[in-house]
């Protein structure tokens, strides 16, 4: 542990009650800033907890569109996101109008994929090309996106979702994994947009054998961000809250986590007494890992940095949202 690390817990602590704020942290944070956190957990799971606390101020440590998310439900309330680089590849591959800036380069990693996307591939391109299908978005999306969009889903419910929906073909966007998943347990037709999460990408079947092969007693949970062929392989696939009730739940004293890392923190938190194993020790997103202590203390010392979503925006992602709890 960092030698500064006891100063800035005392200095965060203190600046949290001086300005009513409410820290949430992602369960992919680093382990001192779930630490810290008020509350660690999932992006929605996160905003709509904020969103029923007396706070002033909601310190988002997480990415650019969970801030959002918090930003959408609590718009009376200052959202600070500690890192403002703190983005998500996925998220950047889809867009309404025009193609996003997209992150082609993820420093420590070899080999890393490179996302171009041509004109053509917008989010009202798609809604053109199938008049009257709804758009189910994924949460991890942009604001503008979710506004675009008809109702949003989570990892948690998105064939729930798109069983509620009228009519026999639906546009799942932007996670192809996830929507080869949700299409393999629907009765629907869906439309996959050809996103993806670069960190849960990069698992694949030979890694499920080989952790098996390692930990053969263990049972293994995979994220439906996970390609299908991962998925098929696993003994569970859920979303990190799944996971957290599985293991818990669970009969099995040994675990492959196919997620990333971060979750392995609040696992063994929670489970002291069951064992936990990577499936990649790679599946790290250094976007997650960005936010540190310091850079917690410097958001609420400096009111940085503020992620406020126009109303023009809000109000439709807001019902995209709202129509999803709806059918949760």
């Amino acid at each position: 542990m960092s030698s500064d690390f006891p100063a800035l817990r005392d200095e965060i602590l203190r600046l949290k009650k001086e300005r009513n704020a409410v820290i949430l942290a992602h369960n992919y944070q680093r382990d001192e800033v779930q630490d810290i956190a008020d509350h660690v957990g999932d992006s929605l799971e996160l905003s709509r907890t904020a969103a029923k606390i007396d706070c002033e101020v909601i310190v988002f440590c997480g990415v650019h569109f969970m801030a959002e998310s918090a930003s959408i439900l609590s718009p009376d309330k200052t959202v600070l996101l500690p890192e403002t680089e703190a983005g998500c590849p996925m998220a950047d591959m889809i867009s309404v109008d025009a193609p996003r800036p997209v992150r082609t380069s993820f420093p420590g990693f070899a080999n890393p994929p490179a996302y171009v996307y041509p004109p053509e591939f917008t989010l009202k391109a798609i809604k053109r090309q199938y008049p009257g299908v709804p758009v189910v978005a994924y949460v991890n999306t942009t604001a503008e996106v979710k506004a675009e969009s008809d109702i949003c889903c989570t990892s948690a419910n998105v064939v729930k979702v798109i069983e509620s929906l009228p009519g026999d073909t639906v546009i799942c966007i932007p996670d192809k994994n996830l929507s080869l998943w949700a299409a393999r347990n629907s009765t629907k037709k869906v439309i996959a947009w050809d996103g993806y999460c670069n960190i849960h990408e990069r698992a694949t079947p030979e890694d499920v054998v080989r952790a098996k092969e390692e930990h053969p007693g263990a049972l293994v949970m995979a994220h439906p961000e996970c390609r299908l062929d991962v998925l098929e392989s696993a003994d569970h696939v859920t979303s990190t809250s799944g996971m957290l009730r599985f293991a818990g739940s669970s009969a099995a004293k040994e675990f492959i986590v196919g997620t990333e890392i971060g979750l392995m923190h609040r696992l063994r938190k929670e489970n002291p007494e069951k064992t936990f194993y990577p499936l990649r020790r790679d599946m790290v997103c250094p976007n997650m890992k960005k936010t540190t202590l310091r850079s917690v203390a410097s958001a609420l010392r400096e009111n940085r940095y503020v992620i406020k979503v126009p109303e023009s925006v809000r109000l439709p992602a807001k019902q995209a949202l709202d129509r999803m709890l709806a059918v949760s």
